[in-house]
């Protein structure tokens, strides 16, 4: 009955809403409240934290210079994620995303945050479980709209999940700041520098020294940008990496053409991957740059608006909050005829791309890009090329039904099978 009562009133508000908005502007999205608009679907706990002002301080620890001093670790890691999936290798069918979150996320803690692990170590399955809990909790908040209430959210069990996941979650990156700041005061007692050019350091040493040096982090600032790093660094480019493979197994003619790609570069040698090879990597790039475009790991971004946007119909008035649905720019007719197609040739001549540069999101643009841009694609492009100079792989994408949760994820259809490539 409660439930029926706020449902009118909600939809009698959205209604009165309707009528007093300016034919100058979209029609407002529903849930708006008098005089604070939708500002209350967004209030909450959450890791994901804002960069606010300090992206620029921050823009140095991810750097050409420093993505390129963590290739060793890349390679070591691409290493191991072969070794581990090599259990896999003629038992059918997978999910290979559990294979590539995990690795992601000890790639993560390696060289951005520059912590060891081991077996042992908080990097284990429960934090991945609460990544995925969390993720679930805010999304369920979002759309029952009687939990936007902070008073009715604080007595419901989806509280009592959030607050579960929030200490594993704040567990994991309080020892991670633990471990890696007694070794950066360690290092600084004994004069030992953590780079030979301050300008130029690992994510966390930077946020160390910023914080002792300027002031500019407190350790609440601190645990945040960790929380960020891990959650959100290991979940999205995993999930590139699971989407790609998927991609790859369902286009057998693309894989041939990655295979012949990664022949001319190292022929039958199964070395290391260098900073140039990757230059070279062109067609694996534009593959993962192709597989992004139609499942865009966030599909949708949020921007607050400080000056009047005006569109060919209406006009988006500053002070609001809007959404572009990334998913659907990926797909618009600026793209040709063949949007909808997995094409990763039209990366291959500008003259096949949109003339606007501006409809590739994958990574956002302007000033809120991506910080762990460059990171992202030395550590996917290391990986691919050694998974796929050993396996060979079978997928179909047609039977994957996607969710958004967060970030784009597949329900179900995604697992892939492998089988041990012979070298030519």
């Amino acid at each position: 009955m409660l439930l029926l009562v706020l449902s009118v009133i909600a939809f009698a508000y959205w209604t009165w809403r309707c009528r007093v908005t300016s034919r100058l502007e979209p029609p407002a999205y529903p849930g708006g409240i008098p005089f604070i608009g939708h500002a209350h679907l967004f209030i909450g706990d959450s890791i994901l934290s804002k960069w606010k002002n300090h992206r620029k301080l921050l823009n140095p620890a991810f750097s050409q210079l420093v993505v390129d001093g963590f290739q060793g670790v890349f390679n070591s890691q691409a290493r191991r994620l072969v070794k581990v999936m090599e259990t896999e290798v003629g038992k059918g069918p997978f999910d290979h995303w559990t294979y590539t979150r995990r690795n992601a996320l000890e790639t993560i803690c390696l060289t951005a945050l520059g912590v060891e692990f081991s077996e042992n170590s908080v990097l284990n399955s429960q934090y991945e479980h609460a990544v995925e809990q969390m993720f679930n909790v805010l999304v369920e908040r979002f759309q029952k709209f009687w939990l936007h209430n902070d008073f009715l959210y604080n007595w419901s069990n989806l509280k009592k999940k959030q607050e579960i996941c929030l200490k594993i979650l704040h567990n994991m990156s309080n020892t991670v700041l633990k471990t890696r700041k007694a070794a950066y005061l360690n290092n600084q007692k004994n004069g030992i520098e953590a780079s030979t050019d301050k300008k130029f350091k690992a994510f966390l040493d930077l946020l160390l020294e910023l914080s002792k040096e300027k002031g500019a982090f407190n350790d609440l600032e601190i645990r945040e940008q960790v929380d960020t790093m891990i959650a959100a660094g290991h979940e999205t480019s995993a999930n590139v990496l699971m989407f790609t493979l998927v991609m790859i197994g369902s286009y057998p003619e693309v894989q041939k053409r990655i295979f012949a790609e990664l022949h001319d570069i190292f022929g039958n040698d199964d070395r290391d991957v260098t900073k140039q090879d990757l230059s070279q990597l062109v067609y694996l790039e534009a593959v993962l740059k192709e597989t992004m475009r139609v499942y865009p790991i966030v599909p949708v971004t949020m921007r607050w608006l400080d000056r009047n946007v005006k569109l060919k119909n209406y006009t988006l008035t500053a002070g609001r909050t809007c959404f572009t649905l990334v998913y659907g720019v990926h797909r618009h007719a600026m793209w040709g005829p063949d949007a909808e197609e997995f094409k990763p040739e039209r990366w291959l001549d500008p003259a096949t791309l949109p003339q606007c540069p501006n409809v590739f999101l994958a990574f956002n643009i302007g000033r809120r890009i991506c910080i762990g841009k460059t990171y992202a694609y030395s550590s996917m492009k290391t990986t691919l090329a050694h998974l796929l100079r050993h396996y060979r792989v079978q997928a179909d994408h047609s039977k994957m039904i996607l969710k958004f949760d967060v970030v784009l994820k597949p329900e179900c259809g995604h697992f892939i099978s492998i089988e041990k490539r012979e070298k030519m």
